[in-house]
This record gives structure tokens, sequence and C-alpha cells, in this order.
């Protein structure tokens, strides 16, 4: 199923242009399940080839980031109450502690590296920025600084080798998916030995 959803929105990319890449960013940063990457990459090519604009395409793309980032991070606040209440426990209270004082510790550099090198994660740092109170300026600061990383590689690695598209997402997709789970090990590890210790 994730294949034809793929192939449907790889094949609309070139009908819808730069409002497909825009829709599909935004999606990809509320946790939909759309390869945006892949898209980015599409709509890099089809800049290289002339059928769509490189600068309007780039564009998009960070709009719809962007856009999708401050709709997750509205959402993560609208739900703090919620949050609070479930929180009630000692246990979970001391557990939202840490969540947002690691924050707010590296707050830009949590943001910043969750929008391109651990995009997987990004969507849940997202709601979690916002349900443990980040202030709203440091993650729209992190979450430029990231997003324009993200739109200008995916963008720019399409236009440039617009020939292999396919193998490129393919190989940095599995990539991503690397650092993502490289990144939740290690945080695993640290927390497990912190605990032992």
């Amino acid at each position: 199923m994730t294949e034809t959803i793929t192939e449907t929105l790889l094949a609309l990319v070139p009908e819808y242009g730069s409002a497909m890449v825009g829709a599909v960013t935004f999606a990809s940063c509320l946790a939909l399940p759309v390869p945006a990457s892949l898209v980015m990459l599409a709509g890099g090519a089809f800049a290289a080839t002339g059928d769509l604009s490189l600068p309007v395409v780039a564009s998009a793309a960070l709009v719809g980031a962007l856009a999708g980032d401050q709709a997750g991070w509205l959402v993560g606040r609208s739900g703090s109450g919620l949050l609070r209440r479930v929180a009630a426990s000692p246990a979970r209270r001391q557990m939202l502690a840490r969540a947002r004082s690691r924050l707010e510790r590296n707050d830009l550099v949590t943001v910043y590296l969750t929008r391109w090198l651990f995009s997987p994660l990004g969507p849940w740092v997202n709601l979690a920025a916002g349900a443990t109170g980040l202030r709203w300026h440091r993650f729209t600061l992190g979450s430029i600084a990231g997003e324009l990383t993200w739109v200008a590689l995916y963008v720019g690695l399409g236009w440039a080798f617009a020939a292999q598209v396919d193998r490129l997402g393919s190989l940095m997709g599995n990539l991503t998916g690397f650092a993502a789970a490289a990144g939740v090990a290690a945080l695993l590890a640290r927390a497990l030995w912190r605990r032992h210790h």
C-alpha cells in the first residue's frame, strides 16, 4: 500500500507542481505517512528538467514544512492541560520534567536536527515542544533553520541528480531511517546507563 501511495504522489508532482510539494511537506510534519523527502527530490528533478521552477518548488516545500511544524506545536500547546492531567502521578510528572529540561537545555539543537537528520522524530518533537511549554520563538528559530536545511538538501539533490532520483531517494530514506534509529538507541542507552548508575 505504501508503494501505491508513493507512486500516486510522485505521479501528481508534475501535474500539481509546487502545491503538491508544499501539501506533502505540511502533512509529513503532522506525522502523516507521506514520502515528503522523496516528493521534494522529485520536485527538484522536475525543476532540473525545466518542468517546474526551482525557487517555487523550494519555497512551497519550505512554507509547507514550516506551517506543519507550527500546527504540530499548536496542537501540543493546546493539549498541555490534558498532559498535566496525564502527568498527575509522581513518576509521570518526573518524566515530563525531564523532557522539559532536555528541550530547554538543547531546544534549538533538538528542533534543528529533527527537521532533517532525524526527520522521523520531527512531528513528535513538534508536539512535545508545544506540550512542554517550549517558547514559540525558540521553537520557530530551530524550525526555520532545520527546514531550510531539509529543503535545500532534498530539493537540491533532486535538482543535481535528476537522472538518478529513484536510487537517491532509496539511499536517503535508508540513511534517514538509520540516523533516527541510532538517535533513539543512543537516548535509550543513556537512560538505561543513568538508571543503572
